[in-house]
C-alpha cells in the first residue's frame, strides 16, 4: 500500500514531537547522575549513550573513581533494577547464572527448581571483570549477546532492558585473566574513567564528608527507557555520516587499503563496530537534542568504540605507537 504525502509527514511530526520528548527525558537523567558524580560528565554521558543503544561498556579506571556510585546512580535515576558481582578468581559461572536445587514437594515428590542468579537484573555491574576466571566470564556472554542463559538445557530470559557495566583496573595485573577479543567486542565501547579536576575534586570532598550527601532521584522507568531504545533506531542517518562510518572503521583493519597506517595495525574492528558506531552516533544527537547525527559525532565517538577492537603490530608497539594515537591520524583523514 501506498504511504501518501499526508502520511508521512504526520509519522514525520510523531517521530519528531517523540525525540524531543525522549531528548528532554534523558537531559534530565544526565542531569540528575550529575548531581551525585562529579567532574566525570564525559564518562557520565557515555554510560548513557551506551545505555541508549541497548549495549554494554567496559568501565576502565582505577580504583576510587566512582566506577561503582555510578552504575547504583544509574540505576535510581533510569528505574532499574542494578545489582553487583564482585569478580574474584574463586568466582564460578553458576555464582552468576545461578543454579538448581533439588526440592520435594507435597507427597514426597522430588524435582528441580531453578533459583536465578544476580544476572537477573536490568542493569549489571560485573567488578573487576579480568579477575575471574575465562570459564566464569563466559558466563556472561550469553545474556550479554543472547539476553538469555541456559541452564540444564533450560533458556532462562533476562529482564529487558539489561545492561552489563564491567569495570577493569588498568594497574595490579597480576592474577588477572585479560579479556579475549570474542568478548570485548560484546561491549559497545570501551569508557576511560580519569582523575577528576580540582574543582570537581573540591566538591567531592565537602559533598560526601559532610552530614548530608547527594542522592540520586529516579527521572526516568524501564519502560520510558525501552521506549528511547526503539526511538534511537528510528533516527534518521545520513550518506554522509554513514560514509564516515564505514570510511574510518574499515580504515581501522590491516591491509594495503589503509595505507602506511595499515602497517601499524595487528587486527582490526569487525562489522559489529559499524553497527555500534551507528547507534552511538544516533544516541549522541539524542543526548545533545538533535534529530539526527553529524560527522562531528563518528569523530568524537569513534575512539571508544574502537580501541578495545583493535590492537598494533608489535613493532608498531616498539617505535612508541599507541591505539590512540593511531585512531587519531585515522579521524584526522575522515575530518
Amino acid at each position: 500500500m501506498a504511504v501518501t504525502s499526508e502520511g508521512l509527514e504526520k509519522f514525520e511530526d510523531m517521530v519528531v514531537r517523540a525525540a524531543e520528548t525522549t531528548a528532554g527525558q534523558v537531559k534530565a537523567a544526565k542531569e540528575a547522575i550529575g548531581k551525585v558524580i562529579f567532574g566525570q560528565e564525559k564518562v557520565v554521558e557515555q554510560a548513557l549513550i551506551t545505555v541508549l543503544c541497548g549495549g554494554h561498556a567496559l568501565l576502565v579506571g582505577l580504583p576510587g573513581l566512582a566506577k561503582t556510585k555510578l552504575v547504583e546512580t544509574m540505576g535510581t535515576v533510569l528505574g532499574l533494577d542494578a545489582r553487583r558481582i564482585q569478580f574474584t578468581p574463586d568466582l564460578m559461572p553458576s555464582d552468576i547464572v545461578g543454579s538448581e536445587v533439588l526440592e520435594e514437594g507435597t507427597g514426597g515428590k522430588r524435582s528441580f527448581r531453578f533459583i536465578q542468579g544476580p544476572v537477573f537484573c536490568q542493569l549489571l555491574m560485573a567488578d573487576e571483570i579480568n579477575r575471574a576466571s575465562p570459564r566464569t566470564q563466559s558466563a556472561l556472554l550469553q545474556a550479554m549477546q543472547e539476553q538469555h542463559v541456559t541452564y540444564a538445557g533450560t533458556r532462562h530470559d533476562v529482564p529487558r532492558p539489561f545492561h552489563v557495566l564491567a569495570t577493569q583496573n588498568p594497574i595490579e595485573q597480576e592474577g588477572t585473566y585479560p579479556l579475549p577479543e570474542a568478548q570485548l567486542d560484546r561491549f559497545l565501547m570501551q569508557i576511560d574513567v580519569d582523575y577528576p579536576d580540582i574543582a570537581a575534586e573540591r566538591k567531592i570532598v565537602f559533598d560526601t564528608t559532610g552530614t548530608e550527601e547527594s542522592k540520586p532521584k529516579p527521572t526516568m522507568t524501564a519502560e520510558e527507557l525501552l521506549s528511547a531504545q526503539r526511538l534511537v533506531r528510528r533516527l534518521p542517518v545520513g550518506e554522509s555520516v554513514v560514509e564516515a562510518i564505514l570510511n574510518i572503521v574499515r580504515a581501522a583493519r590491516p591491509g594495503p587499503d589503509t595505507g602506511d597506517l595499515g602497517k601499524l595495525i595487528s587486527w582490526g574492528p569487525s562489522p559489529r563496530a559499524s553497527q555500534a558506531l551507528m547507534l552511538v552516533v544516533r544516541s549522541k544527537a539524542l543526548l545533545d537534542g538533535r534529530l539526527s547525527p553529524s560527522v562531528d559525532d563518528v569523530l568524537e565517538m569513534a575512539e571508544p568504540i574502537l580501541k578495545h577492537r583493535m590492537a598494533l603490530t608489535f613493532a608498531a608497539r616498539a617505535d612508541g605507537e599507541t591505539t590512540e594515537g593511531v585512531i587519531g591520524k585515522l579521524k584526522t583523514r575522515i575530518g
